[in-house]
């Protein structure tokens, strides 16, 4: 007998049948349910096969599965889902049936027996299956063209409200000795879902399930008595079950990417491939997103990858960063979201995922972020690449077009200026920032602000190693001498600095202030908080940036620095070393611009 589910392109699943009157005939041998007319009687179950977030979704599977099966219903859910089932049954026959049909693949291997105690109003078929009782003959109060009063249509029976029914602990025992190695697991896996069991599943019932199972009817607020009775089990476990159907978690095998792990289908779907990642998108209003992420490397691409994942909104920049020889993991956390981020290098194979949620659904994801720890594995030797080299950030950001980069509410210029990874730049990227970093993502404190010369001093949160720091030059130039600045001309647009080439205009501002040099070159916004530097890299002053609060605007190709002897006396006064130059000769046009480069970074503000 073969039943099967197939998809169309609408990712509706449809029943695909065979021998469906063989079928029919052997569902209703089976277990037959109540014909139309009847009323539920008392103890009756049923048997949840689907749970869907919308009703237009889950009147449609219901309309499916109604080919196979005569007894098929579905009843919105106190949670606001609404559940497929099939029943109701007597209590002592339905789990027989639950057997039989995911024996013969009928129905979901994760269908449950449901008391019924989430059900509200039926939804499917449109006329209940259960009739109300007939409304009461008119009375001599009621006009006669009047329509009478619609009875009120019963509630469909609930699990008892007190679960410490009558079984004797004896009866309890035998019960549950009389369980599969399956129901066991189960039992214990529902126990580990609500955060009471912590060891491993198993299927045997020892100390450690004993002691969850108490602290499980604790929470209940029943006898803690470390033995389930009948009902008490049918509870743990078709909650957990139901819970489970809610957010549709499923197994689901990438072969491409090379990753099995379990996704909340019900919240996700399948938003596409943009290697390195298969995005799942928010299914409806969840607000809930996953990333899998997959590409061949070796350590320097690890490290590239978590320097741009933290680009992404998705990532948001508060927020616990692990980040080892191997792996990596990123916690992140604003108003709105929060997200987990888990990589790992092992093999010349990066594989990893990410997971968004709205922050008011915490508790709730929780339990799904469990799951997808627990079940994440990579598999195969393949990754969404085809084995890509080490990429510069503008081309790894080019892989990223489907998802939406975190930028900066400002950039500007730095440039190192000793061997541990501190930081000059300009006052002006100090505005109403909440957070400040470097390349992107290297954290940074604030050790110095002077609004009067305008430079301000950052400090790295942790150790750095810069290629080149700056050594300042100690004797006055000549008027005329080539300069240049390093600068992120476009801000975070570009990922390396650019080289602008001019001259010294004059060694004072336009009204004959010191400390000052007037250049002659074209400068942009971003550029300002750069070094200037001469032919042979030494650091000759730090570019300002331009004052258009004013009533004259400068002409195009006039910029100013602070000269290299302000910002030795304003450090030092602060505590703050600075290295003199000792440099002799001009360099060779390459070697000074890779001089300029490996100094120079990028300075952002995050709000």
């Amino acid at each position: 007998m073969d039943c099967a589910v197939a998809t169309d392109e609408d990712g509706v699943h449809k029943l695909r049948l065979w021998g469906m009157a063989v079928l029919v005939s052997m569902i209703g041998a089976l277990a037959p349910g109540l014909a139309p007319g009847q009323e539920w009687p008392q103890g009756s179950v049923w048997v949840q096969i689907e749970a869907r977030q919308t009703e237009e979704d889950a009147s449609e599977r219901a309309e499916a599965y109604a080919e196979v099966f005569p007894d098929i219903a579905g009843f919105r859910l106190a949670s606001g889902w609404f559940a497929i089932v099939l029943g109701p049954y007597p209590a002592d026959t339905a789990l027989e049936r639950l057997r039989s049909l995911r024996e013969d693949r009928m129905i979901p291997a994760d269908s449950f027996i449901a008391q019924g105690a989430a059900f509200r109003s039926q939804f499917w078929p449109e006329t209940p299956a259960v009739p109300a009782e007939p409304p009461p003959a008119p009375s001599a109060a009621v006009a006669p063209d009047a329509d009478p009063a619609p009875a009120p249509v019963p509630d469909p029976p609930s699990a008892p409200s007190d679960l410490q029914v009558a079984e004797t602990p004896e009866a309890a025992r035998a019960a549950e000795a009389a369980l599969s190695q399956a129901d066991r697991e189960a039992l214990q896996t529902a126990l580990q879902w609500f955060g009471h069991y912590t060891a491993a599943i198993d299927g045997r019932i020892g100390p450690g399930s004993r002691a969850a199972i108490a602290a499980w009817q604790t929470a209940e607020g029943v006898e803690p008595t470390g033995v389930l009775t009948s009902a008490q089990r049918e509870r743990l476990v078709g909650t957990h079950r139901a819970a489970i159907a809610e957010l549709g978690l499923t197994r689901v095998t990438e072969p491409e990417a090379g990753i099995e792990i379990d996704l909340p289908l019900g919240l996700v779907e399948f938003d596409g491939y943009d290697p390195p990642f298969v995005r799942y998108r928010s299914r409806g209003d969840s607000g809930v997103q996953v990333l899998l992420i997959s590409e061949s490397g070796d350590q320097t691409t690890l490290f590239g990858l978590y320097d741009i994942l933290q680009s992404l909104k998705i990532v948001p920049p508060a927020g616990e960063r692990e980040r080892g020889d191997r792996s990596f993991v990123i916690r992140g956390r604003d108003e709105q979201i929060e997200s987990y981020t888990s990589v790992e290098l092992s093999g010349g194979l990066i594989k990893g995922f990410t997971l968004v949620w709205p922050v008011d659904q915490g508790d709730r994801i929780a339990r799904v972020l469990a799951a997808m720890q627990s079940s994440f594995r990579p598999v195969g030797d393949r990754a969404l690449d085809p084995g890509l080299a080490p990429l510069p950030a503008d081309q790894r950001q080019g892989l990223m077009t489907g998802l939406d980069l975190r930028r900066p509410a400002l950039s500007r210029s730095g440039f190192f200026i000793d061997a541990e990874g501190t930081v000059l730049t300009t006052t002006e990227v100090l505005q109403n920032c909440a957070q400040i970093t470097i390349e992107a993502d290297l954290r940074m404190d604030l050790a110095l602000s002077d609004p009067e010369s305008g430079l301000a001093v950052l400090r790295p949160q942790r150790a750095l190693a810069p290629a080149a720091h700056a050594t300042f030059q100690q004797a006055p130039e000549r008027v005329g001498a080539e300069i240049a600045v390093a600068g992120y001309s476009f801000e975070d647009a570009l990922p390396a600095p650019a080289l602008t080439f001019g001259r010294i205009g004059a060694l004072e501002g336009l009204s004959g202030e010191p400390g000052l040099k007037r250049l002659e070159l074209s400068a942009l916004p971003g550029d300002a908080g750069g070094p200037v530097v001469d032919g042979t890299g030494t650091v000759v002053g730090m570019l300002l940036p331009q004052d258009l609060s004013g009533p004259r605007q400068l002409p195009e190709g006039v910029a100013f620095a602070v000269t290299a002897q302000v910002i030795a006396s304003t450090l030092t006064a602060r505590g703050i070393d600075v290295s003199a130059s000792a440099a002799r000769g001009a360099l060779p046009p390459e070697d000074l611009t890779r001089a300029a480069r490996d100094m120079t970074v990028l300075v952002s503000c995050w709000k």
